[in-house]
């Protein structure tokens, strides 16, 4: 899997941190309150709840910072990302370290994990707070683009019946783009706090899918062209043009776009399984994004330039291209598409299924070593002393923020040892994608004892064993 090498330092760029909330002049949030909205042992009544839902619906100013509002849950994300990096460099360069765990390093580097650790925790809930934010602007964004469409076909053909003249086609497509546009509505509104129009081809990871988007574009197409030849239908008046446009349904003439459909929808369904059983037999490590974005679909989970996701995305807009032309030069059939451009398409499918079977892969230990400093002797591993794991795969794509790094778990024996956040100006060192060093407590025995990491996406790698010296 893409990531960053070792000696690379883990960045935060995809946010967390602490900032104070909108309001208080403090560094930090005001603890809440018991028996108040929004207290960890206090659950808001169904009514709060739509009442907040209300208000993160109803219009705000440009410059609203108020809780619910998604510019304000994105302004204290900012806030709290700044914040947090001022944390992270000022403990890398030992400012703020209390003078009671300043005399030995490993306390020191215990007492600024534990810091970090809080202030992301902190943070990620922010982040989470402007993720639904976006969601709210996101789906109303959804709509308009599809009446943008709608309003760009209707000023098309316009513009091209001043030669042609307006026909009954002209009529039927326009007609069809209003009723699939209103439908299109209708879902954004039902789906609003998933993404709207966009909520089906949004996959468990909180990305865009391409195997989902690609099949929604053929989707969407059939669904448009049997919309126009209905209209068609509808306005037919004579029983020789009726039995042409039942005609045009025939599967003759459009074999090349149902086997194209059927092999599209079948490689969504398809890979979302293969992606499931990789996932669940911790054959593939994903973590959840931030949230979705439009390069999802041309790219890996690290943000990398995928080919397998390139080429399909490519073909299939290429042929919707020419299946649309198609139906705008012969709207009284399913658009004919040949069995070149189909195969192409399969072939350009069947590539994009590949490479889901052939990607993946756990994280592993290679590895376990007694860290050495300079000056020290070397020896075998005793308790109180630093290990080093060394291996591949420890710091999956979108698991790389601060919250889920301080999650990471190293078990030696029956015992469970947090990876400490080492912070240097600009990340972090430790934990890394290829190495990791976590401490010796002493409430491991002497003797044999298995090491196992658990990775920030949850994965647990295989078992080496090391032996503790009394």
């Amino acid at each position: 899997m893409a990531g960053r090498e070792a000696g690379n330092t883990a960045d935060d760029t995809s946010g967390a941190g602490v900032t104070p909330a909108p309001g208080h002049p403090t560094d930090e949030a005001p603890p809440p309150v018991p028996h108040q909205a929004g207290a960890p042992d206090d659950k808001p009544a169904p009514g709060e709840q739509a009442g907040e839902a209300e208000q993160a619906d109803a219009p705000h100013p440009h410059t609203c910072t108020c809780p619910v509002c998604p510019r304000g849950t994105r302004a204290a994300h900012r806030e709290a990302q700044a914040a947090f990096r001022a944390r992270r460099d000022a403990l890398a360069a030992g400012e703020g370290l209390p003078a009671a765990v300043s005399y030995s390093a490993g306390a020191s580097r215990q007492w600024i994990s534990d810091e970090l650790t809080q202030a992301a925790r902190e943070v990620g809930a922010r982040a989470r707070a402007e993720a639904e934010g976006w969601y709210v602007l996101l789906w109303r964004r959804t709509v308009y683009v599809v009446w943008g469409t709608v309003a760009a076909l209707f000023l098309g053909q316009v513009a091209t019946a001043f030669t042609a003249g307006w026909t009954a086609a002209r009529t039927a497509g326009l007609l069809a783009a209003l009723l699939g546009g209103g439908l299109l509505t209708g879902a954004a509104h039902l789906h609003g706090r998933r993404g709207g129009v966009l909520a089906p081809v949004i996959g468990e990871d909180n990305r865009l899918s391409t195997s989902r988007a690609v099949a929604a574009f053929w989707v969407l197409l059939t669904a448009y062209a049997v919309l126009v030849l209905a209209g068609r239908l509808a306005f037919a008046s004579g029983d020789g043009e009726r039995d042409t446009l039942i005609a045009g349904l025939d599967l003759a003439r459009g074999a090349g776009l149902v086997t194209v459909l059927a092999v599209t929808c079948a490689v969504a369904v398809v890979v979302r399984r293969v992606v499931a059983v990789r996932v669940q037999g911790q054959r593939l490590q994903k973590a959840q994004a931030p949230r979705p974005r439009a390069a999802d679909l041309l790219t890996d989970d690290s943000g990398r330039a995928h080919f397998a996701d390139t080429q399909y995305v490519l073909v299939s807009a290429v042929a919707v291209v020419y299946a649309l032309v198609r139906l705008a030069r012969r709207p009284d059939q399913l658009p004919d598409l040949p069995w070149g451009l189909a195969l192409l398409v399969l072939v350009s499918a069947a590539t994009y299924l590949a490479s889901k079977y052939a990607e993946g892969s756990r994280p592993v230990i290679h590895a376990v070593v007694r860290a050495r400093e300079a000056g020290d002797l070397d020896g075998p591993i005793r308790t109180g002393d630093d290990i080093e794991i060394r291996g591949a795969g420890f710091l999956p794509p979108s698991a790389r923020t601060p919250d889920r790094l301080a999650r990471m778990v190293v078990r030696i024996g029956a015992v469970h040892v947090h990876v400490p956040l080492v912070p240097v100006p600009g990340g972090f060192t430790n934990p890394s994608d290829t190495t990791l060093i976590v401490p010796v407590p002493v409430e491991v025995e002497p003797g044999k004892a298995e090491v196992q990491l658990v990775s920030a996406a949850g994965v647990e790698t295989n078992k080496v064993t090391i032996e503790v010296g009394d």
